[in-house]
C-alpha cells in the first residue's frame, strides 16, 4: 500500500468539473485560476472547472453522497483526471443529498450495522476498482466535529470506529489498490476517533481561515495559515502517517488572503509528514458561527473589502 499522495449542506454534483473541461474543449473559456505559489503538492476541490487549466494541480477532489448517486459520473471525473495527471480524492458522504429521513444519526449507525449500506460502499468502490487515476478514498470526514453539520459527527467514538472498519473493509476487498485517508477537523478530540494504523494511510486536516471570525476569537488579530494548522499537524503527526490538508480555504481582505496565499505551498522542514493541501473552490455550505453566515471561499469571490472601501 502506497502511504502518499501520489504525484501526478448541498454541495454540487460529480460531474461540474467534468463538464467545466467540455466546456473548455469547445472553446467556451471560464475564468482560469493559478495555484499558490512554492512547492507543496496542491489540488482542490473546484466543480466550475477555474483550475482545469492549471498544470500544478496534481489532487482532483470530489464528494459524493453513497445513496442517490449517479456512479457513472466516476468515471467520466476519472478521464478528466487523467488528461490532466492529476490524483482522485473522493470524499465519500454518507448520507443521501435528497432531504429524507434516512438523513439521522440513528439511521445511519443502524443501517451501517446491519449491512444496509454495505452495497452502497461496495457500488462505489466497485467503480474505483476500475478507474486510471491513483483513487483515494476519504470516508465520513470530520467525524469530530460536533455542530450538527454532519450526520456522522458527534458519535461516541466507538460507534463511528466500528463504522469506519465496515465501510474500508468492504471497499479494500473491491478496490485493494486504494490509498484511504481518515479525516478529522483536527480538533483536540480527534484521536478519540482514530480507527488504527491497519485502516489508514493518510490523515487529512481541514484548514479554514476567515478574517471575520479570527477578529471574534482572536483578540481582533488575524490568524495565519500556521496558526490553525500548527496545533492540528500536531495531533495528526502524532499518529506517524503522511498528513494532508484535505480542505483549504481563506477569505478575508486583500491583504489577509495574500498571506494566506504565500504560506499555504511553501516547504515545510518543521512540517515533515505535511504531503499536500487541496483547495476548496466552492462557497460554504454550512453556516459559520457568530452569525457570519455562508463564507465564500471560490479563488475569484474571497477577497472582501475593507470598511470604508
Amino acid at each position: 500500500m502506497e502511504h502518499s499522495l501520489p504525484k501526478r449542506q448541498t454541495r454540487q454534483r460529480l460531474g461540474t468539473a467534468f463538464l467545466a473541461g467540455l466546456l473548455a474543449a469547445a472553446g467556451i473559456v471560464t475564468q482560469a485560476a493559478a495555484a499558490p505559489p512554492g512547492p507543496m503538492p496542491f489540488g482542490a476541490y473546484d466543480p466550475a472547472g477555474d483550475f482545469s487549466a492549471d498544470t500544478e494541480l496534481t489532487i482532483e477532489h470530489l464528494f459524493l453522497p453513497w445513496e442517490d448517486v449517479a456512479l457513472s459520473s466516476l468515471t467520466d471525473a476519472d478521464a478528466y483526471a487523467v488528461a490532466r495527471n492529476r490524483a482522485l480524492v473522493l470524499t465519500i458522504e454518507p448520507w443521501t443529498w435528497t432531504r429524507d429521513e434516512r438523513n439521522t444519526p440513528e439511521f445511519l449507525r443502524r443501517g451501517i450495522r446491519e449491512g444496509y449500506y454495505d452495497a452502497n460502499m461496495r457500488g462505489i468502490c466497485d467503480v474505483a476498482a476500475t478507474l486510471q487515476s491513483p483513487v483515494t478514498i476519504r470516508w465520513g470526514h470530520e467525524m469530530d466535529e460536533a455542530n450538527d453539520q454532519f450526520i456522522w459527527s458527534g458519535w461516541d467514538p466507538k460507534d463511528y470506529i466500528e463504522s469506519f472498519r465496515r465501510v474500508i473493509d468492504i471497499c479494500r476487498k473491491a478496490a485493494p489498490r486504494i490509498n484511504v485517508m481518515w479525516s478529522p477537523l483536527g480538533d483536540d478530540q480527534m484521536a478519540k476517533y482514530y480507527p488504527g494504523d491497519d485502516y489508514v494511510d493518510l490523515v487529512g486536516l481541514s484548514v479554514f481561515g476567515l478574517q471575520a471570525y479570527d477578529r471574534i476569537v482572536n483578540d481582533d488579530k488575524d490568524r495565519s495559515f500556521t496558526d490553525i494548522l500548527g496545533p492540528r499537524y500536531a495531533r495528526a503527526a502524532a499518529f506517524g502517517k503522511p498528513v494532508v490538508v484535505a480542505e483549504l480555504g481563506y477569505s478575508g481582505e486583500a491583504a489577509y488572503v495574500a498571506a494566506w496565499e504565500s504560506e499555504v505551498r511553501k516547504a515545510r522542514p518543521e512540517y515533515p509528514n505535511l504531503v499536500g493541501v487541496v483547495y476548496f473552490n466552492q462557497p460554504e455550505v454550512y453556516p459559520w458561527p457568530e452569525n457570519l453566515g455562508l463564507p465564500d471561499w471560490r479563488i475569484n469571490e474571497r477577497v472582501i473589502a475593507a470598511p470604508g472601501q
